[in-house]
C-alpha cells in the first residue's frame, strides 16, 4: 500500500469494528438480514475476509452486536422523555430514523440471548421504557407499559414494512403516531 493510498486506512487505526456494522446496517437497511455474509462484508469495507470474523466471530456475533448497538441508542433516545407518550414518540422516531438496528434487535432467533453486552443493553433500553409508565388508578402497571409498547412497536413496524404509508401521508411518523395515542387518551382538543 502506497502512503497516500487509505483503501483499508480504516483497518488501521482501529475503525474496522465500526466499518464492518456500518457496512452490515446498510446491507440490512437494503436487503434484510438474511443477506448478511461476512465475507460480502469484508469485500464492501475493504478489508481481509477474515477480518469481520476477527471481531465478531460469525454472523451471529454480528447481528448480536447490531442489536446490542440498537438497544444502547434506543434508551438514549428514550432517556429523558418526558411522559408515556413522549417516550412512545421517541420510539417511532427512533425506529424510523434506525430501522436496520430495529430490524435485528427484535429478532431473538438470530441473536445470542446470553450475550452480556446485548443483556446490558436491552436492560437500559427496557428500564427507559417503563420509567415512562404512570398507570391510571386501579390499572396494573405493566399491563400499562406493555399496551403503550404494542402500540408504538406495531405501529414503528407497519411503518417500517409500508403498511401505513397511504394513512400517513407526508406527516413524520411520530406526528402521526400522536394521532394514534389521542385515540387512546380522550377526545381530541379544539385544535384538532
Amino acid at each position: 500500500m502506497t502512503p497516500g493510498n487509505t483503501e483499508r486506512s480504516g483497518y488501521h487505526h482501529g475503525g474496522l469494528r465500526q466499518a464492518v456494522l456500518t457496512t452490515a446496517l446498510e446491507v440490512i437497511a437494503a436487503d434484510g438480514p438474511g443477506a448478511l455474509s461476512l465475507r460480502d462484508l469484508a469485500r464492501r469495507a475493504g478489508v481481509s475476509h477474515a477480518a469481520p470474523a476477527h471481531h465478531f466471530g460469525d454472523r451471529t456475533g454480528l447481528l448480536t452486536a447490531i442489536a446490542a448497538e440498537g438497544f444502547g441508542l434506543l434508551a438514549d433516545a428514550l432517556a429523558g422523555g418526558a411522559d408515556l407518550a413522549d417516550r412512545g414518540r421517541r420510539y417511532v422516531r427512533f425506529a424510523a430514523g434506525h430501522p436496520a438496528h430495529f430490524q435485528v434487535m427484535f429478532a431473538p432467533a438470530l441473536l445470542r440471548a446470553d450475550d452480556p453486552e446485548l443483556t446490558a443493553a436491552r436492560e437500559r433500553a427496557g428500564a427507559e421504557l417503563r420509567a415512562g409508565v404512570a398507570a391510571p388508578p386501579g390499572r396494573d402497571a405493566r399491563a400499562t407499559g406493555i399496551a403503550a409498547w404494542s402500540l408504538a412497536h406495531g405501529f414503528a413496524t407497519l411503518y417500517l414494512t409500508h403498511n401505513v404509508d397511504e394513512a400517513v401521508g407526508g406527516l413524520p411518523p411520530e406526528e402521526y403516531f400522536d394521532l394514534l395515542t389521542g385515540f387512546l387518551t380522550g377526545p381530541p382538543g379544539p385544535d384538532a
